[in-house]
């Protein structure tokens, strides 16, 4: 029999926790249902999937090495517990022992190893070569399963070797012998990231399933056995293309540089480029994903509502044997007039309650005119920095991928509509000039120039400046005499000294600060003892993404592939409640999520933390984390702001890009997510953004974030802010030049950076000519302040 001690290994590189492992049952049950949902069907010839009675052989070590989440502050969650393959199917599916035992033996003999260092994450681990022996004990069973493992992470992307993008020699050896040896082979693909496909074709008639079930978080294991069972109908749908060759991508040569990346594909991200120019690349595309039934999927009528928006009502029927969900996606085709466009792009989406056999439902999916407009950021149309919607006929479709779609109806535009008229905003700088991808009604690539920085940024600033909140002295106000109305907000700021304001604008000196819940990745707000006993409480930040990061045990959750390919916001809601209560009772403020940048190129080693390729899937995942996490009065912290989509030099990388791009695609999520879901706090990229750091990024967060989407929160920096100085403004350097940008809070993240004061740079500026003024202090305060007074 199987040793249960090794069927119960956890990664060596995570902590300990303390506390109760207790979860409620409905939290476990969500993670399961989650993990379970978000699993896609790549494959099932002659229904060879769901199992019934037959005996499995159970191939590949990640059987029991399982890598349930990725690297780095988005992962090493304290679990209560972990379930892997071997442990979901036990009881449940009739495997082969005498094989179980084999592997069993020999991955005590060769122990996984996870390294601890930094940066230099595991990626995979060496396969157990299939001897003569492991065949022989296998030849009773019916059919094969193999299991392949990846993992990546945060500061290192996944490279173009074996063990990381691409398969080991003793991997394919592993399906070489199992398909041989097997008329019926399932192959799971364990991994948060995509990995190469281009051995598709060799077993193409060898593979008869084909499942991507990415890291499921604590639960993996019983989420996989409910789907090969059919306790669960797999209901997941790729976020993301995938390509036969990394070389198909159309970030490949733009992407691992390590001084800047140009965005030379501009809009045509992921499916978008692939559905214009090269459909014979994709294997699997956007938004594919089987069932273990089938469905009619009728568009029924299209109109436009009130407000602009645009209804598509979907008639879904299941024609099968066996209940299931199906998703149902709205794509539009806009008109190629001088402004260049994908062939299509995702609109909405909408997923159907559990149909049983015949059942019908209608869904009516909505969305705004504004997601068909183009930005005109050269101004061809005679309107730049403009949405515009060029003349023509706007084709809707439904269906259940961007490759299996159905013509819904049209939008016809009689003629050049200005929809919304804004102002550039973190546009390319002139010396950083390069040409982008475009297209014309032929469909053929063509490059032009990317339009380029025309405001004076320095101009810009100063006729923007706040007023100042008069400072008085001799009140004792609190806090507190604000939650009730005795004073307002701005009449306590006046009260605060250049200390208190000051300590209001970076967080405590450290990680895991004594101030906060132990574990914690900072704490900001009452991070000196007078704004302490004025009733400024210290505010508690945890990472992550796939669950929360302190010294407690918390629930693993799925990964963020995992959550987006599920395509069910309500589910993610609902599992976000239950997240965001274990803030409440574990004793933490805000949780550094959803992280949500998009996927632009398979190889960026935290893909496994975001949604998807797509801004729209993204954004509206993203919004339904933040509704949860935020239900019982605590905060999500959506990132990164913005373009982080490269974690190699993160700290120095450049990401150049057009700013229509910026805006229809790397900024469209966050815009969804903030407009949709209110998050109290957001946080800041690493990398460059055009030339200037996303912390100091006035244009994206003051133009763009604050005065054009309304946003009222906090802004935080990540951890080990880059230090500099303002260009147009000398005397401002580091916590004065971010808070210019209205990036409110600092934090730090350790001695090797800050003081316990901070680095004085601020004050510093305060006091010299030119530097930062009272009243840009005191506006970050104030924003910090409002989310204070939130906390019970």
């Amino acid at each position: 029999m199987p040793n249960t001690a090794l069927l119960t290994q956890s990664f060596s590189r995570v902590p300990k926790g303390s506390g109760s492992k207790e979860l409620p049952e409905r939290y476990k049950y969500l993670n399961r249902k989650t993990a379970a949902e978000g699993i896609v069907m790549l494959k099932n010839e002659n229904s060879l999937l769901p199992l019934k009675n037959e005996n499995v052989a159970v191939f590949g070590r990640v059987q029991l090495d399982y890598f349930y989440v990725g690297n780095g502050s988005g992962g090493d969650v304290r679990y209560p517990y972990l379930v892997n393959l071997m442990q979901g199917i036990e009881g449940r599916i009739n495997y082969n022992k005498e094989l179980a035992a084999v592997y069993l033996e020999w991955c005590e003999q060769n122990p996984a190893e996870y390294s601890i260092e930094w940066a230099k994450w595991t990626t995979h681990h060496p396969e157990m070569p299939l001897c003569e022996e492991a065949m022989k004990k296998s030849a009773t069973s019916d059919i094969a399963i193999a299991i392949i493992g990846r993992c990546a992470g945060e500061d290192a992307d996944t490279t173009l070797e074996q063990g990381s993008f691409y398969l080991t020699d003793a991997e394919t050896a592993m399906l070489d012998k199992v398909t041989a040896a097997f008329r019926k082979t399932i192959l799971i693909i364990n991994s948060g990231n995509i990995i190469d496909f281009s051995w598709y074709k060799k077993y193409e008639g060898k593979i008869g399933a084909l499942l991507y079930v990415w890291q499921g978080g604590m639960e993996s294991g019983n989420a996989i056995a409910d789907v090969l069972t059919g306790a669960e109908n797999p209901g997941g749908k790729l976020p993301t293309a995938i390509a036969y060759h990394y070389e198909d991508y159309p970030t490949a040569k733009n992407f691992g540089n390590m001084d800047y990346n140009n965005y030379e594909e501009d809009v045509f991200v992921g499916y978008r480029y692939f559905e214009t120019f090269a459909k014979e690349a994709v294997l699997f595309p956007f938004g594919y994903g089987l069932s273990y039934t089938s469905f009619s999927i009728d568009p029924a009528d299209v109109k436009p509502q009130m407000g602009e928006d645009i209804c598509v009502q979907v008639k879904v029927k299941n024609m099968g044997v066996m209940a299931g969900t199906e998703v149902v996606q709205v794509y539009y085709s806009a008109p190629q007039g001088v402004l260049g466009k994908p062939v299509v792009a995702l609109a909405a989406f909408g997923k159907t309650k559990l149909l049983a056999p015949g059942e019908e439902q209608t869904l009516s999916l909505n969305f705004p005119l504004y997601f068909m407009a183009s930005y005109d950021d050269a101004g061809k149309t005679g309107n730049k920095s403009a949405y515009v919607l060029e003349a023509g006929d706007y084709i809707i479709y439904a269906g259940n991928s961007s490759r299996n779609i159905r013509k819904a109806g049209t939008v016809t535009i009689s003629e050049l509509t200005l929809h919304t008229q804004l102002q550039e905003a973190a546009a390319l700088d002139p010396a950083c000039g390069f040409k982008r991808l475009t297209t014309d009604h032929t469909l053929t690539k063509k490059y032009e120039d990317i339009p380029t920085r025309t405001v004076d940024l320095k101009e810009r600033i100063l006729d923007n400046l706040p007023k100042e909140i008069p400072q008085t002295t001799g009140n004792d106000y609190t806090l507190s005499d604000v939650k009730c109305g005795k004073i307002t907000l701005e009449d306590f700021v006046a009260t605060l000294n250049m200390q208190e304001l000051e300590a209001l604008t970076r967080g405590d000196f450290i990680m895991h600060s004594k101030l906060g819940a132990p574990g914690n990745a900072g704490v900001f707000g009452g991070v000196i003892e007078s704004l302490r006993e004025k009733g400024v409480v210290p505010v508690t930040a945890s990472d992550g993404p796939s669950g929360l990061r302190l010294e407690v045990f918390s629930a693993l959750l799925p990964c963020g592939l995992a959550l987006s390919s599920t395509w069910n916001t309500e589910l993610i809601k609902e599992l976000a409640t239950y997240q965001g209560e274990e803030l409440n009772t574990k004793g933490s403020h805000v949780i550094l999520a959803p992280g949500m940048n998009i996927l632009r190129d398979p190889l960026c080693g935290r893909n496994f933390e975001y949604y998807a390729e797509d801004p729209i899937l993204s954004g509206k995942i993203a919004a339904a984390m933040v509704q949860g996490l935020q239900t019982h009065g605590k905060s999500a912290c959506p990132k990164h702001f913005a373009a982080n989509n490269q974690e190699s030099n993160r700290r120095i990388n450049d990401s150049r890009i057009s700013e229509r791009a910026l805006r229809e695609i790397y900024l469209r999520g966050f815009e969804i997510c903030v407009k949709e879901a209110a998050p109290k706090n957001l946080m800041t990229s690493y990398n460059r953004i055009n030339g200037v750091w996303g912390h100091y990024h006035y244009e994206l967060c003051t133009i763009i974030l604050r005065e054009e989407w309304g946003y009222t929160g906090n802004i935080l920096t990540d951890w080990w802010m880059q230090k500099a100085q303002d260009p147009n403004f000398p005397a401002l350097t580091n916590d004065a030049y971010r808070i210019r940008a209205q990036v409110d809070v600092l934090m730090p993240g350790g001695h090797d950076h800050y003081s316990t004061d901070g680095d004085g740079s601020l004050l510093k500026s305060y006091e010299k000519e030119g530097g930062i003024t009272l009243a840009e202090i005191q506006r970050s305060a104030v924003n910090n302040l409002k989310f204070n007074l939130g906390i019970e």
